[in-house]
């Protein structure tokens, strides 16, 4: 009986020891930015391209107010709800502090200055996609905007999902860097998967999740239930999304549809955020668009 006892202990020890060692966070060192200049019109674009506003922004800001990334919009989820913080250049609320690195670790790990898992409210499984120059010249432009004090709000999540450190083994199964449309793509395709599927991280909406948050790659922007619990978010893969490439870039530059439809919901977010962008880039992602698996 003793034996087994040890045994059980000696089991139980090295179980926390490899739980820990799995669920550790993981960043970068500052060396992989070393002779980055940062480019604040690339800076700009990386914003619009990557949602910034669309979650950060007070809810119905327009124009400057849209540059406010005070934080405070509630994302409901089966997990709990999930509250945009503040990431405005305030020192004390905000993301004033943030070195270069800090920012990156953010973006490309989901992990903060201090260490701590975040939540993939934030969608930094895309994000991860995001190349580092692209990502010093975001931060460089993100302190540009304006600074506000607006107080951040702690996510409403109830056990286990408030034990942070689990989110390591989520990372470990779910945060995937690859590319999800691979093969012989053209120049121009392949500027739209980046702009797609790291910076703007369609597939988090568009995509199915299974019991854990993950993403069911199988079916890739085959549509998902909208977590407000209203509707369901469409499905964009040619199985189902049939318009025209010139249709589409008409779509994401004024929202009209071609059956003389607008945007609604969150996608009129979207909308503003990639009439920002070049016709070219928005070519790009229609192309992208037509090139993806058809899933019904």
């Amino acid at each position: 009986m003793r034996l087994v006892l040890k045994s059980i202990a000696v089991l139980a020890i090295a179980g926390v020891a490899v739980f820990w060692w799995v669920t550790r966070p993981i960043t970068s060192d500052a060396s992989i930015l070393a002779g980055l200049e940062p480019d604040l019109a690339q800076g700009a674009l990386v914003f619009h391209a990557g949602g910034c506003a669309s979650c950060h922004a007070a809810e119905g800001a327009e124009g400057d107010a849209r540059l406010e990334m005070a934080g405070g919009r509630s994302f409901p989820s089966d997990f709990g709800t999930f509250y945009a913080p503040n990431i405005s250049p305030d020192p004390d609320y905000g993301i004033g502090r943030w070195s270069g690195i800090d920012f990156y670790n953010a973006l490309h790990h989901g992990v903060s200055p201090e260490g701590q898992h975040y939540y993939p409210a934030f969608p930094y499984t895309s994000y991860v996609r995001a190349t580092p120059e692209d990502i010093v010249s975001l931060h460089a432009f993100m302190m540009t905007l304006p600074a506000t004090d607006a107080p951040n709000r702690r996510h409403d999540i109830g056990f286990p999902f408030s034990i942070r450190r689990n989110l390591g083994a989520w990372k470990w199964l779910f945060h995937d860097p690859e590319w999800v449309l691979d093969g012989d793509l053209s120049e121009e395709e392949r500027r739209g998967r980046y702009l797609a599927e790291a910076l703007g991280h369609c597939g988090e909406c568009h995509t199915s999740r299974n019991a854990l948050g993950g993403l069911d790659y199988a079916r890739w922007m085959a549509g998902a239930p909208n977590p407000t619990g209203s509707g369901n978010i469409p499905n964009v893969t040619p199985a189902k999304f049939d318009w025209s490439v010139s249709d589409t870039v008409e779509y994401f530059t004024s929202g009209f549809t071609p059956e003389y439809d607008t945007a609604g919901g969150h996608m009129v977010d979207v909308i503003e955020n990639l009439s920002q962008l070049s016709v070219d880039d928005r070519h790009a992602i229609a192309l992208y668009l037509k090139r993806i698996l058809p899933v019904e």
